[in-house]
């Protein structure tokens, strides 16, 4: 049976494609009402709207929005178009829009597309309502003369309003003119008028305003509406006080309402609203505002339907601002799907009659395995439908129920990719066209063809823009492409912005099918080789297993991109990236939960990133690294201490990174001033990368789990499947033969046990005795023959050195074991550390401080190991005999460090003793044996600065005889400071000081030879054998020594009150006696006082000069109180005589000045000198000596007073 003989109407009838907005001639509108099914779905949505509708018939309501949305094709426009016809009740050829949904008397025998009751009283109470209808496509009557300004919406809608009232929509001053004369019953008069002044009507001239102003001003003249001066002033000045706002317009329709009756319904039907406002928020906030004020004013009398690709919440939603206004208006919101196309498609286009569809049906069953096995998609294709059963293959037939859902959305993005122009959504064909024609194509053919996807290109190709149509036209001319090749390109062009659907070849080879018996391997490979030819043709880009279709402008960049150089070293370079950083991330190999080892990474011997000096690697060899034997594999692996991973001979992935950096290098240049077109391209080749890093990533995986490993010098057998699994255990077997003493450590301490190590009480162990029972023996010989060999080498170890020197091949030990291997050496007394010069002991240095220096990083580098030098027997006896014999103490440990310790804590006290007794010395000099304490002293410090244990052994065994001599012969030195001879020396010495002080003085023998023997004890060097002596010696000293003082205070006495005596019958002699009295009596007093207390013979000696001196000052002092205290003469009165001049008075005598009197002690006239006489010229010589002295103490004013 042909497919034309199948279809319950004739297929190639004419049906309109898209019912477009504004095509009104009956024979289109009976069409439309005629075969418009009525599914499920829109018997549904005329439920809900003729029941929200009739909301405002019986009542009132702000609810007045219908928003009806769905994608293009859908059928939106020809569902806004049967609600006009509902709404305006008209009346085609001869029943009314009402009657084909509920059929009539002609009808008998028809089914109705409705039957439900309340659904027809609801749909004919509103046909019945009195209501104006306004239908129209807002994209155009929206033209570019409006623009798309604030009040752009509002202008259209005034623009539809007006000339549904007959007024000028075109020009909207004019229409308010027409409504004022309208108003006031003469608009018809006036268009009457116009005509028989212009010669034409005047609804074909207003539309040239400007060039018909004259005859308008006589038109309104003549009619006398306006005088001539009026007439003119509003033609010149109408369009200039236009003004147009929302507020007027709401006012306009409430106005109008109100004058056409109380129920009066005026429906604003708007097609196409999502398209015309797009992204433009004002145009979004401006219907919204219409629809508000509308809802406000009018109450339910006027509504707003319009239509949209998108349902209102998504387009509110992207624009961001709020919008719940709109939303509330438009509450009734109706959505066409996928399935409501289906279902019209089917019942309109694709009926069958009764005969054919029993044939499908039979057909069907018979090969159905093969058909489902013929039409299938790959897993990651969005769901297609396929035939359900043979009822659905009857009803679908020659078409394939996916592509009712498919077309539908290559004709979404067909047109939001901009691969169509504007003219698609309002001239070009629906799917149900799309359908027909398709179906046309195949009419003449038998049964069990099927249309091919590619077949819907054709009835689209005159509506696609010249970018891609050019494409294919130029392919259908190109001589090395066959037709076959054309229609896979055309198809790859209508998939090519669809994401629901891969275009791989299994999914191509779904869609090119057209026979029910296709063998599918042979339409594969065949849509193979085509792809082939396409891709060498540069028409088709082939991304991994994706298949794209390319426009002239793709062509030339993808040209550009593969004319782009990439340098070998970049392709490893992500390859390396992506092995190492997304498939194998681990930077260090985890051996156990405490030891990971970082290794080299490379591939084709280039370092990851920066070279590297690990002990172990992973080196990967790709096919571009060279084609190694397998024994050269096995060297390299035991050369390296690296494992070796030789992937397969397939460069695959090494193709796809070549191509991912040349589009890399070529976006980045073209990165800026790109045109909107290349945008999208470039945005495309941006996705296209990302693609092939997913492909990359996949690729190399495969490759790592097929790829040979190598280690150890052989061929690994590796038991794991996925790559990084495959790599760790390699790694395993690695580090297994390159960290072989790991083993040593046999614990793994933590912070914890090293603080233990110092906090157990029992001071050094000794390493020897502990014999099995201490754990990682191995280790700890490990690390003291490491420093020995430094040591050899005189070099210095730190702990840094160490941790080096272990976390490297063949130990790989972790940072906390070579820290815990220190302590407990330094424990056992094998080592010992020092920081920063100082050395460090248990005994002196607190154990938490120990932990740190040694587990702290800031300490690591400071901190220095030597092997530990042990003392001797014989240093030790040395050492304790000192400490017994120096001390008193003795010490019965053996320990180093404890003998070292309790030296040093007595030493520091003795030390502290000397440093007392040494003070005693700078206070009396006189002590003995001070240079015997500052030696023993200065000895004994020293030996407190060293903090080596080894060398303070040595020392203290090489300085034993000193010290032993020091600690004997400073016993009695600290016995003299700490017992009473220190008190009887000192009394000794100050005695001393009294004799020699009068030494001169003293003959008495007797005192003398007592002052020789004290001097015999006091000035010995080591006097503290003859102390004993010193106390009888000091009693008969005082005793000689008091009688001595006391003969000569006798002596002196007489002639210190002979002194006093002198000077007190001078004073007595004064009348101010009495003034100067005390004072002069004190002085004297005071020296009887020391003549009766001195202790020292020259001191008393010495009381008859000062008591001479005294007598010579008293005498001044009463001389000076005499002068100053003496009367001032009056001077003479001048005698005044009456009448006369005064007489001058007779000058006195000058008066003799007073002599001053100038006592002078005879001892100091005769001197100190001893005079000796023998002759009377002797005589005569001294007074002539004694007469010259006089004579040069002799002044003129001067009385020399001797006594």
């Amino acid at each position: 049976m042909q497919i034309k003989n199948m279809f319950e109407k004739q297929i190639d009838r004419d049906i309109k494609g898209v019912i477009k907005v504004g095509q009104s001639d009956e024979e289109n509108i009976y069409q439309e009402l005629d075969e418009y099914v009525v599914t499920k779905e829109l018997l549904k949505h005329f439920r809900v709207f003729f029941e929200n509708y009739e909301k405002g018939i019986d009542g009132y309501t702000d609810k007045m929005g219908v928003w009806i949305s769905g994608f293009f094709g859908s059928g939106k426009s020809h569902f806004l178009k049967i609600l006009s016809y509902l709404l305006k009740n008209s009346t085609v050829e001869g029943k009314r829009a009402i009657e084909y949904f509920t059929g009539c008397e002609s009808d008998a025998g028809i089914r109705p597309k409705i039957e439900d009751p309340m659904l027809i009283a609801e749909m004919t109470k509103a046909g019945e309502t009195d209501s104006d209808v306004v239908l129209f496509n807002i994209d155009s009557k929206g033209s570019a003369k409006i623009g798309s300004g604030k009040e752009a919406i509002v202008e259209v809608f005034m623009k539809v309003f007006n000339e549904m009232q007959g007024y000028c929509g075109s020009v909207p001053y004019l229409a308010d003119f027409e409504r004022q004369l309208d108003g006031e019953g003469r608009f018809e008069e006036f268009k009457e008028k116009f005509e028989q002044i212009a010669g034409a009507p005047w609804e074909k001239k207003r539309q040239a305003f400007a060039v018909i102003q004259d005859k308008v001003v006589k038109t309104l003249v003549e009619m006398d509406f306006m005088s001539e001066e009026a007439a003119r002033n509003w033609c010149k000045n109408a369009k200039g006080n236009y003004d147009l706002s929302i507020e007027k317009f709401v006012s306009l329709v409430q106005e109008y309402c109100a004058k056409k009756g109380p129920n009066h319904h005026v429906i604003f039907l708007v097609d196409e609203i999502g398209q015309y406002i797009a992204d433009d928020t004002q145009l979004m906030l401006n219907l919204q505002t219409i629809v508000e004020d509308l809802g406000t004013a009018c109450r339910g009398k006027a509504w707003v339907i319009v239509t949209s690709q998108e349902d209102i919440d998504s387009i509110t939603k992207t624009k961001g601002n709020d919008f719940s206004k709109i939303q509330g208006r438009f509450d009734t919101r109706l959505s066409l799907s996928a399935s409501n196309v289906d279902e019209v498609i089917r019942k309109r286009v694709l009926a069958k009659n009764d005969t054919a569809a029993q044939a499908l049906r039979l057909l069907y069953e018979q090969k159905e395995s093969i058909i489902k096995n013929l039409i299938t998609f790959t897993v990651d294709t969005a769901d297609k439908k396929l035939y359900a059963d043979k009822a659905d293959f009857a009803d679908c037939y020659p078409f394939i129920p996916y592509q009712l859902s498919l077309l539908g959305q290559v004709l979404t993005a067909v047109r939001t990719h901009g691969a169509s122009g504007k003219h698609l959504s309002d001239q070009s064909r629906s799917m149900l066209a799309l359908f027909q024609e398709s179906a046309i194509r195949v009419m003449d053919k038998e049964d069990g063809v099927l249309v091919p996807f590619s077949y819907f290109y054709n009835p689209l190709h005159k509506f696609i823009d010249h970018q891609h149509s050019q494409v294919i036209s130029d392919a259908e001319d190109n001589s090395k492409l066959d037709e076959f090749d054309v229609e896979l390109l055309k198809v790859l062009f209508m998939i090519k912005y669809v994401k629901e659907i891969k275009a791989n070849a299994d999914n191509l080879t779904t869609l090119m099918i057209s026979n029910i018996d296709d063998d599918r391997i042979e339409v594969r490979s065949k849509i193979e080789e085509s792809l082939k030819k396409l891709i060498k043709e540069t028409l088709v880009q082939k991304n991994g297993e994706i298949y794209i279709f390319l426009t002239n402008e793709e062509q030339e960049i993808n040209n550009a991109i593969n004319n782009e150089s990439v340098e070998m070293g970049e392709i490893i370079g992500e390859a390396s990236t992506v092995i190492f950083e997304e498939i194998y991330t681990e930077k260090k190999y985890r051996y156990s939960n405490r030891y990971m080892f970082a290794f080299n990474q490379k591939v084709d011997d280039r370092f990851f990133k920066s070279n590297q000096s690990n002990d172990i690697g992973v080196t990967i060899i790709t096919p571009y690294g060279g084609d190694y034997a397998d024994s050269a594999l096995r060297l390299l692996s035991a050369q390296e201490s690296s494992i070796i991973v030789k992937l397969p001979n397939d460069g695959t992935f090494l193709d796809e990174i070549t191509e991912s950096i040349k589009i890399y290098k070529f976006l980045n240049k073209n990165a800026s001033g790109a045109r909107g077109s290349f945008d999208s391209i470039r945005r495309a080749k941006e996705d296209e990368r990302i693609e092939k890093k997913d492909r990359i990533r996949i690729f190399i995986e495969d490759a790592l789990k097929n790829a040979g490993i190598y280690v150890n010098g052989d061929k690994a057998v590796i038991s794991a499947k996925e790559p990084a699994a495959r790599i760790n255990e390699a790694l395993g077997k690695l580090v297994a033969m390159k960290y072989n003493k790991l083993t040593y450590m046999e614990t793994a301490p933590e912070l914890s046990d090293i603080s233990a190590i110092f906090k157990r009480s029992d001071g050094q162990m000794s390493f020897l005795g502990m014999r099995d029972t201490t754990p990682n023996k191995l280790a700890l010989e490990e690390v003291v023959q490491v420093i020995e060999l430094n040591n050899a080498r005189h070099m210095k170890t730190s702990l840094k050195s160490l941790q080096d020197k272990f976390g490297a091949a063949p130990y790989g030990f972790d940072t906390k074991d070579v820290q815990w291997l220190v302590a407990m050496l330094f424990k056992l007394g094998r080592v010992s550390l020092t920081l920063n010069s100082r050395n460090l002991s248990l005994l002196s240095t607190n154990p938490d401080e120990l932990v740190r220096y040694i587990t702290k990083r800031e300490y690591v580098e400071k901190l220095l190991i030597d092997i530990r030098e042990r003392a001797t027997d014989g240093q030790i006896r040395s050492v304790k005999e000192v400490m017994k014999d120096y001390f008193g103490f003795t010490v019965t440990s053996d320990d180093d460090d404890k003998i070292m310790s309790s030296f040093k804590d007595r030493a520091e006290d003795k030390v502290e003793v000397y440093d007392d007794i040494l003070v005693e010395y700078r206070i009396n000099p006189k002590y003995p044996c001070k240079r015997l304490m500052e030696d023993a002293r200065n000895r004994l410090a020293k030996i407190l600065n060293i903090n080596e244990a080894a060398e303070f052994f040595k020392t203290v065994d090489k300085k034993r005889d000193d010290l032993l001599d020091d600690a004997e012969d400073t016993a009695p030195v600290f016995d003299f400071f700490k017992g009473e001879q220190k008190k009887i020396f000192e009394e000794a010495v100050k005695n001393l000081a009294y004799f020699e002080n009068s030494k001169t003085y003293v003959s008495d023998r007797e005192l003398l030879k007592v002052v020789e023997e004290i001097e015999d004890v006091v000035k010995t060097g080591k006097p503290f054998g003859k102390i004993q002596r010193l106390p009888e010696l000091n009693m008969k000293f005082e005793d000689l020594h008091m009688g001595l003082l006391e003969k000569e205070a006798a002596i002196m006495e007489p002639l210190v009150h002979d002194d006093f005596l002198k000077v007190k019958e001078i004073l007595d002699s004064k009348p101010f006696a009495e003034v100067l009295r005390p004072r002069i009596n004190q002085r004297f007093d005071e020296i009887r006082e020391k003549l009766t207390t001195s202790g020292d013979i020259a001191a008393i000696k010495n009381i008859r000069l000062e008591s001479d001196a005294l007598k010579i000052k008293c005498l001044d002092e009463i001389d000076e109180y005499e002068r100053v205290h003496q009367p001032v003469p009056e001077p003479p009165v001048t005698p005044v005589v009456s009448g006369k001049e005064p007489v001058n008075a007779v000058q006195t005598p000058t008066k003799v000045k007073t002599k001053r009197r100038k006592n002078i002690s005879i001892s100091n006239v005769a001197g100190a000198r001893t005079y000796s006489i023998e002759t009377e010229q002797d005589i005569d010589k001294f007074l002539a000596e004694m007469k010259q002295k006089l004579m040069n103490e002799l002044e003129e004013d001067t009385i020399i007073t001797l006594s």
